[in-house]
């Protein structure tokens, strides 16, 4: 008897399950903590808890609860990286050292650093530990280091044949060629965000004070300067694949820069966490709060694509543009999200902090050379 009482369709019941569980998530994600206070009315407040758990208990209210579970994380999620769902190998940062995943989903630990980024077309690997810059074959071993104080942010660029190192020491914004020799102060007190321009020749755009500046490291020449106003706490830089893009990342906007300097489009945003250009530079994908948005190369939109509960942390794309990777630190997940045409299609892995020996979460630097 009662198994046939559930199974009733009571008037108006999908609909109110609907409206709750898009209540109840809501608030689940944009919750703050807030520190605990001795109620002044403990009996309203008994009377409240009796009412939310009776309404928990009721059909709707499990079915509400068991939604709220598996929208922290991606319920048919893997349960480790078999493989990736595009080209390329992953550069992966975690309390264990820095890592490559291959397409294949297998992983080689390359040692004991905090930061890591590809060379050019991925052969090489430049890593970062506090007191020290190396560069790495794939399997790890080393072919030169170089001692300095405090050593963070390091970035590759170049040719097969001619390359360069941007990275920030406690003196400042440093460059060295990629085999090791001339390395150099290029920018005393500068430490911003930074990224190479791609393209001939070495240029460097980097934030400073209130500016953006694009410098030739071969010269010292300060190619243009963009005056944006308040760029200290800009998050990121990220270029288009043939360098006729920049985006800055700041907490509260996007900016949108041409290859002279110019504004192309700016956007107010609350809640940024990060953003990046697709490879060709007609979309940028922006993580904010709890989900992830599809801007166009103006940046008009947003098309969602991803929304989860709970604060994602990163942004990814895959060379050939199809993907977006993220993750998903309160699930212990990747969240790989295809952004072609049509519905986004979801690939999620679970117990990622276990797959790379970390405590903390671990931190994509990079999504490289397929082919």
């Amino acid at each position: 008897m009662r198994r046939e009482l559930e199974r009733v369709e009571i008037p108006g019941e999908h609909e109110a399950r609907t409206r709750a569980r898009a209540v109840v998530l809501v608030a689940f994600s944009e919750r703050e903590p807030t520190p605990h206070r001795r109620s002044r009315r403990p009996v309203a407040a008994l009377a409240a808890a009796v009412v939310v758990v009776a309404g928990l208990l009721s059909p709707p209210g499990r079915a509400v609860l068991g939604e709220l579970r598996a929208a922290v994380g991606v319920e048919r999620a893997q349960p480790a990286l078999f493989s990736l769902p595009a080209p390329g190998r992953l550069l992966v940062s975690s309390d264990s050292g820095a890592w490559i995943v291959d397409p294949d989903g297998s992983k080689r630990l390359l040692g004991d650093y905090r930061e890591a980024s590809w060379s050019p077309f991925g052969r090489f690997v430049v890593a970062a530990r506090r007191n020290e810059l190396a560069a790495l074959e794939p399997d790890g071993g080393v072919r030169w280091t170089v001692s300095r104080q405090d050593v963070r942010s390091p970035r590759w660029t170049g040719s097969p044949a001619d390359t360069r190192i941007a990275y920030v020491d406690r003196l400042g914004l440093r460059v060295v060629a990629g085999d090791g020799r001339r390395d150099r102060l290029l920018a005393p007190a500068e430490g911003g965000a930074l990224a190479w321009r791609p393209g001939p020749g070495f240029e460097l755009a980097y934030v400073s004070a209130s500016e953006v500046r694009l410098q030739d490291v071969e010269t010292g020449g300060v190619r243009w300067r963009a005056n944006a106003g308040r760029l200290p706490a800009a998050r990121a830089l990220s270029w288009s694949a043939d360098g006729s893009r920049l985006l800055v990342v700041l907490s509260d906007r996007l900016l949108l820069l041409d290859g002279r300097g110019r504004e192309l489009a700016r956007r107010t945003v609350h809640g940024i966490l990060t953003a990046a250009l697709s490879p060709d530079g007609g979309r940028v994908a922006l993580a904010r709060r709890t989900e992830i948005v599809l801007l166009d190369d103006r940046l008009r939109g947003p098309r969602r694509v991803f929304a989860g509960g709970g604060r994602l942390e990163g942004l990814t794309w895959s060379q050939d543009g199809r993907w977006v990777l993220t993750g998903w630190p309160a699930a212990d997940q990747w969240v790989f999200v295809r952004v072609t045409r049509g519905e986004p299609r979801i690939v999620a892995v679970s117990n990622v902090s276990a797959q790379f020996r970390s405590g903390t979460f671990p931190r994509v630097e990079g999504w490289c050379c397929a082919g």
